[in-house]
């Protein structure tokens, strides 16, 4: 059945959008659309960051209230957001191809964890602390909210991307207008019923699904004084460029390439659920993967056909099946880019292993079979660049300090894994590694602890206290 939503969530009130141009949006496992929302115009812009402006500004508004308070917010919108869960799970997997199997936990369980998380961090975390002063004397130094913030959001993962910035946000103080993604729209509308549910404050949260252009009116508005923004390191340089010449704090989580080290003591034959949680998960549209797979020459060749078996034994088909591994891709846009990083390998001379074709059984739908690559150059357009899609290449390395050199050889720094069967000399190469977050024997993202990039991965870090710091600005009282 195609969901139709006419309205828009500005100031806490279903209000009608000022113009008639809608987004569709298209199912990628049956290529039909499944619904159409409102497409939020300039006009829409001005008015959601005049009512998240008015909500902040106003001296009994959200940034007045107490820690305890806005944490009892937060509760109640991850409570409302909890008896929606298997909704948005399904309209997730439904937009974007992620199997249910992982929404039911990232999308359906994750919001509403952090939202706990930064309630409970806020009532934790004082928002003052006296210091002795070197002059004579005390400072009382003091974080405050930045204001209102800018929070633009990617279809790969919208609810969990989106909460990210959103939990922290609200617990620092600040109020947020949401742009998603227009390829994942109909779920950012279940969290409005939730937003309405939980009793927010007016303006607090604004929801306008826009498009490119609109986003970028959205980043350079002047009412806005932070931007957080996940997506690709192209429209993250372009965001930064604006806000470097606003001089707007802006926190950017972009593209990765990232590396899986497989020492020459791994035992890869107990972590084929690892690796593919580190390598193909969510069709590969999962910005951390690890999608260069560095093998020790002494064992290149059981490392290629490990990866081989593993992309053979997964369960490629409908999303909405539990039992699915692996969706479609998102687009027929995205499907057409990760055909053509295929095709790209094939003639810099990689070995196609298995895969790169569309499943033989799936007739419709943006699929892509999981793809493994061989005798892959770390200089090769598929190894330095992002496919954000299931193709994983192989490449060899002689030592460990080659194969260091090797995860460093790249424009990225975003996440990474080391396998081995001796931790600590996983955790010694781990530390080696330039990056912004790295696994042993694994990868997972820790709620508690920073997340983000260096090099062209992104600027400043969500998750853990680190993430509320990010929409708090300090300021020192001398006295």
């Amino acid at each position: 059945m195609k969901r139709l939503h006419p309205h828009l969530l500005i100031n806490g009130q279903w209000v009608q959008p000022t113009t008639a141009t809608t987004i569709e949006v298209t199912s990628p496992t049956t290529e039909e659309v499944i619904g159409e929302v409102p497409a939020a115009r300039e006009a829409d812009i001005d008015r959601a960051v005049g009512a998240a402006r008015h909500a902040f500004d106003d001296p009994t508004g959200w940034s007045s209230w107490s820690a305890a308070d806005r944490g009892a917010a937060l509760v109640r919108l991850a409570e409302a957001l909890e008896r929606r869960g298997p909704e948005t799970a399904r309209l997730v997997s439904s937009q974007n191809g992620m199997p249910l199997q992982l929404s039911l936990t990232s999308e359906a369980v994750a919001p509403a964890g952090l939202l706990r998380y930064y309630a409970f961090l806020a009532e934790t975390t004082p928002p003052e602390e006296e210091r002795a002063s070197f002059t004579g004397g005390t400072t009382t130094v003091r974080r405050e909210p930045h204001g209102v913030v800018a929070a633009i959001v990617p279809w790969n993962y919208p609810q969990t991307l989106l909460f990210f910035k959103l939990a922290p946000a609200l617990a620092a103080g600040c109020t947020v207008v949401v742009k998603p993604a227009p390829e994942t729209v109909l779920d950012a509308f279940v969290l409005c019923e939730a937003i309405v549910e939980a009793g927010l404050p007016d303006g607090v949260i604004n929801v306008v699904p826009a498009d490119r252009e609109v986003g970028a009116y959205l980043v350079q508005h002047p009412g806005v004084d932070k931007v957080a923004f996940t997506g690709s390191t192209a429209a993250g340089r372009a965001i930064a460029e604006v806000c470097g010449r606003l001089l707007r704090p802006v926190t950017l989580e972009l593209g990765g390439k990232s590396a899986a080290i497989v020492l020459d003591d791994a035992d890869l034959t107990s972590q084929a659920a690892s690796l593919f949680a580190a390598c193909f998960l969510n069709n590969g549209q999962t910005c951390y993967l690890g999608t260069r797979v560095l093998a020790p020459r002494s064992r290149y060749a059981e490392v290629v056909e490990t990866m081989a078996q593993l992309a053979n034994a997964l369960v490629v088909g409908d999303p909405l099946d539990i039992a699915t591994q692996v969706g479609p891709l998102a687009s027929d846009r995205q499907r057409t880019k990760v055909t053509g990083y295929i095709e790209t390998g094939k003639q810099e001379g990689a070995r196609l292993v298995t895969g790169g074709q569309r499943p033989a059984q799936l007739r419709r739908g943006f699929f892509v079979e999981p793809t493994v690559f061989a005798d892959v150059d770390n200089a090769s357009t598929l190894a330095r660049e992002e496919v954000f899609g299931p193709v994983v290449c192989v490449i060899p390395y002689d030592d460990d300090h080659d194969a260091v050199r090797l995860a460093n050889d790249s424009p990225y720094g975003l996440g990474g894994s080391v396998w081995t069967s001796d931790p600590d000399r996983g955790l010694g190469v781990a530390r080696r590694v330039q990056t912004g977050s790295i696994g042993v024997n694994g990868f997972a993202i820790d709620i508690g602890s920073p997340f983000g990039g260096v090099k062209q991965s992104g600027l400043g870090r969500e998750l853990g206290p680190e993430g509320m710091l990010a929409y708090q600005q300090v300021k020192s009282i001398y006295h």
